[in-house]
């Protein structure tokens, strides 16, 4: 079975940074597909960030394009999103989701996910 826990959540003023953390457990994927998501209240959720390894890409949304970064450690099956100069429109529930993905771009569909964690950015 797979798990997939986001951690590193919290509050923020405007233009700090924080670092939110996936740990996926179980999966074994020959191709994984790992991506970023949010949902502010009364919102669609978005994809923020999105890492394919089967074409090599990363992609991100055009809101968080040069403040936000996805990386990932494969030897510890972790996916990390790195926040700069956070602002309140950043507030939301960050989800973590992965599958596995043989094919070009970001998935548009992913299935697994996590529990979300709360991201506050005050004015």
């Amino acid at each position: 079975e797979v798990q997939v826990v986001e951690s590193g959540g919290g509050s923020v003023q405007a233009g700090g940074s924080l670092r939110l953390s996936c740990a996926i457990f179980g999966a074994t994927f020959d191709d994984p597909a790992v991506g970023w998501f949010r949902q502010a209240p009364g919102k669609e959720r978005e994809r923020v960030a999105c890492r394919v390894s089967s074409d090599d890409s990363t992609h991100y949304a055009d809101s968080v394009k040069g403040r936000f970064t996805i990386s990932t450690n494969k030897a510890k099956n972790r996916v990390y999103l790195q926040m700069n100069n956070l602002k309140p429109e950043d507030t939301a529930v960050y989800y973590c989701a992965t599958r596995d993905f043989y094919g070009i771009g970001c998935p548009k569909e992913f299935g697994y996910w996590g529990q979300g964690t709360q991201v506050t950015v005050a004015s």
